[in-house]
């Protein structure tokens, strides 16, 4: 693997192209030009502009729809998934022939049963039973398939950490640990940052000596402040202790291609299964070092603690993930995740010069193998914190901060966007012009979404009219009303997340008095939460890309554990 390789797969640094420039402007230059062509076209013609709106509200109607049945698909997936022994089906691939005639006649409901009998049929014959062309020798017949062997594979958890307490830190080394997955074949390297200070080194030492002996092996491993060609974020931390765990690898000389690497945020709590669901998927899959394990983050973890705009977010993130989960052609590593270690070396871990290394991982994956490259997605959840901070004030600051973070995910359009329009589009991406440019339409629609839809529900209806206080026009007169029904029927689909996030909330805390009626009533306040902290945030990130002003240090959330 050399470095130049690398290097086409980094962001620019400095001055930027045109064509770069063209495409970071184009995110924010889309969002507002859709709130303004209502404007436009509602002085040019009342009845034009009333025809716009209604064009972009049946559009969001019609997603709406899709969103709902995904909601009530993606939790089943994952309440069903969460139910499955993931440790035993991991067992049954050690002797896939008995399993497989102790399967194979048995009738079973449970989550993935009957895939799991065609896996365990295709590990005993060594073929895989989907067959591509790939799979063919020259004679058309079927090739054996390679499979590792399940007690070769090992876990490395990559926990990353800034300046957290131990109150943060070992509640979620403790989840590691008390998961199903053999803990002799988990190897957890605790990255931290030297800028957390003497009390970080501190909370890594007492790490050390207090699980040093619960795992493989447990590694300290110090990220150096003010490292050449990196900014101040998650990504150069996992980058450097992932290096420094192949260093520790060789020494041992286990195998990088028996390797699944799991970043993790210092305040990821794991299910149980996690790990066994991974390492079994990553065994069935011919094509497995081409693949990442996206779980579904839930941030539940302190739900009951925070405030209701907080919770609101923190639901409405949870389900987006849950929905994720069910469209596998759209999805992307987002925060924890999952990947092969070998594919990780070749291609350079880590980028070191974005603050959204989790999603902008994807687009350097699916580059680095040319198209051939996806995510598996994985059921079980991973638990994350909502934000919480000292204070409402506070609070609601910090979750302003981490959004417009997330929402810098638009720098990858223009990431995207020159590789789709370039003149050595196949040898930068090795893909064919339709499947990317598709690829890069979603990223940017996505973006646009987020920004623009928000006030145009809301407050769209109103601009015909008032632009046309005189205007006769029955369609402009009654608009308002007819978004109000729209409204309404949306309200439908958000009742539908609103029962389902009730079995997905934890069990009260003693000290916790509110009743779950608040739980309820907090979604009045949705409307203003999807403006200030969806289409706000989301417009803050995209006009900084658009007039340069980048975003090159990684904000960090603090974490408050309340007592």
């Amino acid at each position: 693997m050399q470095k130049s390789v690398w290097d086409s797969l980094d962001l620019p640094q400095g001055k930027r192209t045109k064509l770069y420039r063209f495409f970071e402007i184009l995110p924010g230059f889309t969002s507002y030009m859709i709130l303004i062509l209502l404007v436009v076209f509602s002085l040019i013609s009342p009845v034009l502009g009333s025809y716009y709106l209604l064009f972009i509200i049946a559009t969001t109607l019609v997603k709406a729809v899709g969103i709902t049945f995904r909601t009530v698909q993606g939790y089943q997936a994952s309440k069903a998934s969460e139910k499955v022994d993931w440790h035993q089906r991991f067992l049954d691939l050690y002797d896939p022939h008995a399993a497989y005639e102790k399967y194979h006649r048995k009738k079973s409901t449970e989550f993935g049963f009957d895939k799991h009998v065609r896996n365990l049929k295709m590990l005993a014959t060594g073929r895989d039973l989907v067959v591509s062309e790939k799979m063919l020798d020259e004679n058309g017949k079927v090739l054996k398939v390679e499979f590792p062997k399940p007690g070769d594979i090992y876990h490395a958890v990559i926990m990353v950490a800034y300046n957290e307490g131990l109150e943060t830190l070992i509640p979620t080394v403790e989840a590691v640990k008390n998961t199903t997955f053999d803990n002799k074949k988990i190897i957890l390297v605790f990255g931290y940052e030297e800028r957390g200070g003497e009390a970080m080194k501190e909370n890594a030492k007492q790490l050390y000596e207090k699980l040093k002996d619960d795992f493989y092996a447990f590694i300290p491993v110090m990220h150096p402040k003010d490292l050449k060609g990196e900014i101040q974020g998650k990504g150069p931390n996992l980058d450097y202790a992932a290096e420094e765990l192949a260093k520790f690898l060789r020494k041992e000389k286990i195998d990088f291609a028996n390797v699944i690497a799991t970043s993790l945020d210092s305040d990821n709590k794991m299910h149980k299964s996690y790990l066994d669901n991974v390492a079994y998927e990553f065994v069935v899959h011919p094509n497995r070092q081409h693949l990442s394990y996206q779980p579904v983050s839930l941030f539940t973890n302190n739900i009951w603690e925070t405030p209701a705009p907080m919770r609101i977010i923190a639901v409405s993130n949870s389900f987006f993930n849950i929905i994720s989960s069910m469209r596998v052609h759209t999805l992307k590593n987002f925060a924890s995740h999952s990947q092969p270690f070998l594919a990780l070396s070749n291609m350079g871990y880590w980028s070191k010069l974005t603050i959204v290394e989790d999603g902008h991982q994807y687009w350097r994956s699916l580059f680095y193998f040319k198209g051939d490259y996806s995510v598996k997605p994985i059921h079980i959840p991973i638990y994350q914190d909502a934000v919480l901070e000292d204070g409402l004030w506070k609070t609601l600051k910090a979750q302003f901060i981490q959004l417009r973070r997330w929402d810098y995910g638009a720098s990858d359009v223009a990431y995207v966007g020159v590789r789709t329009f370039s003149k050595d589009r196949m040898e930068r991406t090795g893909m064919k012009f339709w499947p990317l440019f598709v690829k890069f339409a979603r990223l940017l629609e996505g973006h646009v979404t987020l920004a623009s839809i928000s006030p145009m529900v809301a407050f769209g209806g109103w601009v015909p009219k008032l632009l046309n206080a005189s205007s006769k026009e029955l369609l402009t007169f009654n608009l308002p009303n007819t978004i109000s029904y729209v409204q309404l029927f949306a309200s439908i689909g958000l009742m539908a997340t609103i029962l389902l996030s009730f079995g997905m909330l934890p069990k009260r805390p003693a000290h916790i008095k509110k009743p779950k009626i608040f739980m309820l009533l907090q979604w009045l306040l949705m409307p203003v939460v999807a403006i200030i902290y969806q289409s706000f945030t989301a417009f803050y990130s995209q006009t900084r890309l658009m007039v340069g002003n980048y975003m090159e240090k990684f904000d960090v959330t603090k974490k408050v554990v309340k007592k």
